[in-house]
């Protein structure tokens, strides 16, 4: 079991934002298992008064999505952890395709993040997986790319590329 710690050495996200509580099994350039319990005490649940209907519990589906995104982002980068994006190298998110969210997530629900990586071209990694609840699928997740870049080519600066030769 991987907690906190570990996951903040490798990821730059902090409260609100960190969407991931626990790795529950990694194998490195391969897959990883991870854990986000859902509680009513997060912040998109703060407005919702005594009459908010059922559905309007369901967690919100972007960041379900941002959940399994940071599961996927600590296996791409488990081996070379990097969380000072102003160094080093930064991890972008370049797309997600083929989501499907098959079931609503609510308060109590404890979402597995599963993430395999399916390809790695140089700096990018191209990952899959799913998030179950209770052994249930909930969303899946057909491909999300990644890529790796210097920090330094990412700050603002010279933008004519005439002038860098």
């Amino acid at each position: 079991m991987i907690g906190q710690s570990e996951i903040r050495r490798v990821l730059p996200h902090r409260f609100p934002m960190l969407l991931v509580d626990r790795v529950l099994d990694v194998v490195p350039g391969e897959r990883l298992t991870a854990l986000k319990a859902v509680t009513c005490n997060e912040p998109w649940y703060q407005n919702l008064g005594p009459d908010a209907a059922p559905q309007d519990y369901a967690y919100p589906r972007v960041l379900l999505t941002e959940s399994w995104c940071q599961s996927a982002g600590l296996l791409a980068s488990w081996e070379s952890p990097d969380p000072d994006v102003l160094e080093g190298k930064v991890m972008l998110f370049g797309s997600v395709s083929e989501v499907a969210y098959l079931r609503p997530v609510l308060p109590g629900d404890v979402l597995e993040h599963r993430a395999s990586i399916s390809r790695v071209l140089g700096d990018t990694v191209i990952v899959e997986g799913e998030s179950t609840v209770d052994g249930d699928v909930v969303m899946t997740v057909g491909r999300a790319v990644m890529a790796f870049r210097p920090a330094e080519e990412l700050r603002p600066g010279d933008t004519d590329p005439a002038s860098s030769s």
